[in-house]
């Protein structure tokens, strides 16, 4: 069951407004009873309470006395400064993140091969912009018409932003695509593409029908693959992300004889073939 605690308010403090709406305009001394909030600590709860806007004071009255705020704009201000919290962690956090990137920087190159998989279509989208953020010079994209399974707008949109967020750290994008799944791809999706990608110097989409399947070659050594459900070849069942120099010289030979044989998309009508 929710309580004041939820949202903030210590023990003393919950007991203490919880008193001032049960019996309305209050001395400190009356609230130290009825709340059973110790004397020794029923002034600090008090003041506590008053300074967060939850409570109201009649200063000139001797004792003071004091009256409890709506619960509605209680609970508005109470939310209100845990929302203030949250961002001013999410701040620190971010603070935190950046002064430890340098420090946490990985090898410039692997060493040798190294795989994983994963399973199932959202993991599988998850994998694959996990890497697509990890990209430092290159992004290879080949993308054949996704699994029913994945929602084309939704993934769609994260996938664009990865690859914006990968160009304006100075990655090149190359993307090919089947011409089904441009026709396929929402209009507001098309557009966004267009906008956002369509005039930017280090990227380049074409289209082509010889597609089959869908990969991504990652700075030249790293290659994402999905595997389709061998029951239903419809349907993604896995992708495995391999890190492997020369693999990835010759996923690298596939696309540029792909891209050879492609055909630029025009951006000036919504991301249509040319």
């Amino acid at each position: 069951m929710a309580s004041l605690r939820d949202l903030g308010l210590s023990k003393y403090e919950s007991r203490t407004y919880r008193a001032l709406l049960d019996q309305g305009a209050a001395t400190a001394k009356e609230l130290s009873s009825s709340s059973e909030v110790p004397m020794g600590r029923i002034y600090d709860v008090l003041n506590g309470l008053e300074g967060n806007g939850l409570v109201r004071s009649q200063a000139a009255s001797r004792p003071k006395r004091y009256v409890a705020v709506e619960p509605d704009t209680a609970l508005d201000r109470l939310v209100e400064i845990r929302r203030r919290e949250l961002e001013q962690q999410a701040e620190r956090y971010e603070s935190v993140a950046d002064d430890l990137a340098d420090d946490l920087d990985t090898v410039d190159s692997l060493e040798g091969q190294f795989w994983t998989a994963a399973v199932g279509p959202d993991e599988t989208v998850e994998l694959l912009l996990e890497r697509l953020s990890a990209a430092d010079e290159e992004i290879l994209h080949v993308s054949g018409l996704p699994s029913p399974q994945i929602d084309i707008g939704t993934v769609g949109q994260r996938v664009l932003d990865a690859f914006a967020s990968a160009l304006d750290r100075g990655v090149s994008v190359s993307l090919l695509i089947d011409p089904a799944l441009v026709e396929s791809v929402p209009d507001g999706l098309r557009e966004a593409y267009a906008t956002r990608l369509g005039d930017r110097e280090r990227y380049a989409s074409r289209t082509s029908a010889g597609i089959d399947g869908t990969f991504t070659l990652i700075d030249g050594e790293e290659a994402c693959i999905e595997v389709p459900n061998p029951l239903d070849s419809s349907e993604a069942f896995a992708m495995i992300d391999l890190k492997d120099v020369a693999f990835a010289a010759d996923v690298r030979a596939v696309f540029e004889e792909q891209w050879e044989e492609s055909t630029p998309l025009e951006f000036g009508d919504e991301m249509r073939p040319r």
